[in-house]
């Protein structure tokens, strides 16, 4: 029975959903957030000098590949209906100045070709631009006398991006965090005759320690110290703000904030103060806790994927990078 004021007014808005969504279809009607396939962004690890899929003690189901399996992969991921994919390049030689990221006949350049040749456009191709799987000391930069140098970075990570778009990418990720990388490499791009080429900055990038397997998948965890001098400090969304305002300054197209689900009021407020599109990295260590969970039976697997994947795009996410893609684009087609 509904309260009644003294006027005889209801004393507050009544509504009839609460009853009508023990209906599914009802649900499916009045539902306000939807995630589809195509919001969905695998990355795909890709080794060096290896003869077969390698596991990933710390990320159950993920492996990295060789670049002969690179096909296979992408046609799964195409048949699923992703059609975006961020490669990851782990090079059989490291350097002090990663010189190998650069090559023409790097691991990310020759995965880049291998698919533009046998898929042609239809799958985006996103490359990550950093140089700490490339170097020997395993840090995100140029090393000069202890210190990460950001200017003589910014450099190498442009030569980075152009090679990459050389190879055929349709998107670069510089997600080193130097300052002014991103205009940086947006003036090497466009002189270099390549303008058409989005860079998706990784704006909002934390220090976190949701990294670690990521780490462990791509042989880049640093020999010493840490990144905290040029990730950011989780504890300040101020900051968070004008560094992704900073890259849209720079010539951003893409704006991403990492991690994605202890990060949701940044992913919300960056919504709020630009239209461009926002990705959000939903990054390793959140699907290590999940699967981790799932297998000691404490959770389902299916169920939390949905609802963490969801409130990721509820948030303000237009695409997601995840490795639950696959399993949740799965979900989406009913395929599970």
């Amino acid at each position: 029975m509904s309260r009644i004021n003294s006027g005889g007014e209801p004393a507050f808005p009544i509504t009839r959903l609460r009853r009508l969504r023990r209906s599914s279809s009802i649900r499916d009607l009045f539902q306000e957030t939807r995630v589809s396939v195509r919001d969905l962004i695998y990355p795909i690890f890709v080794q060096d000098e290896i003869d077969g899929p390698l596991n990933i003690d710390s990320m159950p189901d993920i492996k990295r590949i060789p670049i002969s399996n690179l096909a296979d992969e992408i046609q799964e991921i195409i048949d699923l209906g992703i059609r975006g994919v961020i490669l990851f390049g782990i090079p059989s030689n490291k350097s002090d100045d990663g010189n190998s990221a650069y090559s023409n006949r790097g691991i990310v350049q020759r995965s880049i070709k291998l698919v533009r040749q046998n898929f042609g456009e239809r799958v985006a191709l996103i490359s990550d631009v950093c140089l700490c799987q490339y170097t020997m000391h395993g840090q995100c930069g140029i090393v000069s006398n202890g210190n990460v140098d950001n200017d003589k970075s910014i450099g190498i990570l442009a030569k980075v991006a152009v090679s990459h778009a050389k190879a055929g990418a349709d998107i670069v990720a510089p997600s080193a965090m130097m300052d002014g990388q991103v205009g940086h490499i947006r003036t090497a791009l466009d002189e270099s005759g390549f303008s058409g080429v989005a860079i998706m900055g990784y704006s909002a990038k934390h220090a976190s320690s949701l990294y670690a397997p990521f780490r462990d998948a791509s042989s880049s965890a640093p020999r010493s110290g840490d990144r905290t001098s040029y990730q950011l400090p989780f504890y300040n969304r101020r900051e968070a703000i004008r560094e992704i305002e900073l890259d849209i300054r720079e010539g951003a197209d893409i704006v991403m904030i990492k991690p994605a689900i202890p990060y949701l009021d940044i992913i919300y407020q960056a919504r709020k103060i630009t239209n461009l599109p926002i990705c959000a990295y939903s990054v390793s260590g959140e699907y290590s806790l999940i699967k981790a969970a799932a297998a000691e039976g404490w959770i389902d697997e299916n169920n939390l994927i949905t609802e963490f994947i969801t409130s990721i795009k509820r948030a303000g996410s237009d695409i997601i990078i995840t490795y639950h893609a696959k399993k949740m684009a799965s979900l989406l087609n009913n395929n599970i």
